[in-house]
């Protein structure tokens, strides 16, 4: 009692001596801050109007509209420790309930830091290869905003950024020896194989005066293990980038070409060239080679009223060529805008697809063998509107 009483008044003295020296004053609020326990809560609330023209029946009844989605955006931080974390709420028909990222974070400075648990695989351009409600085509084979469960470490100098990362599984919400759940936000590969022990490397250079040029790179690899032969298979990725997107300037330009292969360990006499791959609550098969060729460009219309604040045009494509004879090449066109309002995001696309699960009829095949001879465009309206708080 005596140790801890003269502690106190230690500590008292030295702050009353402090009050006197403007340097000491500043010390002892910066600790003071550090000491204090940061909590900003948010999320978004969406609803979804769609049309088919492959859907007769919606066709008739001039569309659908109705819920997309709740979520919950949560950023804390307490004696150098951070935490990011969203939690999203689809209807049962799409997945559910699921996170869709959540990771502890440390900064060893402004320019390093250190993330672990479910964050974004650093591949790629980031955050998204895409300006529309859609993604572009790497999204749907898990090579757009994917979030896997590791250590990821970041370090941004201006001119120069890299990102390293280990990531032990996918999104694991079912532990042992049982299939992926496709209850998830990005797709991984699931049925009968689980992905594990992913190396990632990604490096990125801004160029210009205002660094509004990035060219970058990215290399993946890692195990696939399955469940049947308990065998591990392998596969891997690579992918270069170029991105133009300045404060100063209304255009945004995203450009980005990639290759991959996959080897699954399947039993003897049992097809390779495909893989299941699931999210938002299904499965498809999707070819275990290929190249995409992504395309994007935007321009944003500042707009001065009341409820209007902005309004960003754009275009994306999306080329998916499959590497296996027979299978039919997918493509995918996004032509849409987004429209500002205050906390309101509205986003209208007109998304065409060719051999795509999410842009026409076929869904388990459209980015493995596809439908050769008998595939055509088809063409989803989409307007999603989320309210951001």
């Amino acid at each position: 009692m005596l140790l801890r009483n003269a502690i106190l008044k230690g500590r008292l003295l030295l702050l009353i001596a402090c009050m006197t020296t403007t340097v000491c004053q500043a010390q002892y609020t910066q600790e003071t801050v550090e000491e204090k326990p940061t909590l900003k809560i948010g999320g978004a609330v969406r609803f979804n109007y769609n049309l088919s023209t492959w859907k007769t029946d919606q066709l008739t009844r001039g569309g659908d509209f109705g819920y997309d989605l709740f979520r919950i955006n949560v950023e804390s931080a307490y004696k150098g420790i951070k935490l990011n974390a969203e939690f999203r709420y689809y209807s049962e028909a799409f997945g559910g309930g699921f996170l869709k990222q959540g990771w502890f974070q440390y900064d060893f400075s402004e320019q390093s830091q250190l993330q672990v648990g479910l964050n974004q695989v650093p591949f790629g351009i980031q955050q998204y290869n895409s300006n529309n409600w859609f993604f572009n085509i790497t999204y749907y084979a898990g090579f757009e905003d994917d979030h896997d469960m590791g250590i990821k470490y970041i370090h941004d100098s201006d001119r120069w950024q890299w990102q390293a990362a280990y990531y032990k599984s996918a999104e694991e919400f079912v532990f042992g020896a049982t299939e992926a759940s496709p209850n998830r936000y990005s797709y991984d590969i699931t049925g009968g194989n689980k992905e594990n022990n992913q190396l990632d490397f990604k490096v990125v250079r801004r160029l210009g005066d205002s660094l509004s040029h990035e060219i970058g790179a990215s290399v993946q690899g890692g195990l696939l293990f399955n469940l049947d032969t308990e065998r591990n298979g392998t596969r891997h990725a690579a992918a270069v980038h170029y991105e133009y997107a300045s404060s100063d300037s209304p255009w945004n330009v995203k450009l980005q070409a990639m290759f991959y292969r996959i080897h699954p360990r399947y039993a003897n006499g049992a097809p390779q060239d495909v893989v299941e791959m699931g999210a938002y609550g299904a499965n498809y098969e999707v070819a275990t080679k290929g190249e995409m060729y992504t395309v994007g460009i935007a321009y944003h219309l500042p707009v001065d009223t009341r409820l209007l604040q902005g309004i960003t045009i754009y275009n994306n494509y999306g080329y998916f060529n499959k590497r296996i004879r027979g299978f039919e090449d997918a493509h995918m066109n996004v032509l849409g805008a987004i429209w500002t309002a205050g906390p309101m995001y509205i986003y209208t696309d007109a998304a065409f697809g060719y051999n795509h699960p999410w842009l026409g009829p076929e869904w388990t095949n459209a980015l493995a063998v596809g439908t050769p001879g008998d595939t055509a465009w088809h063409l989803r309206f989409n307007i999603n509107m989320g309210y951001y708080f």
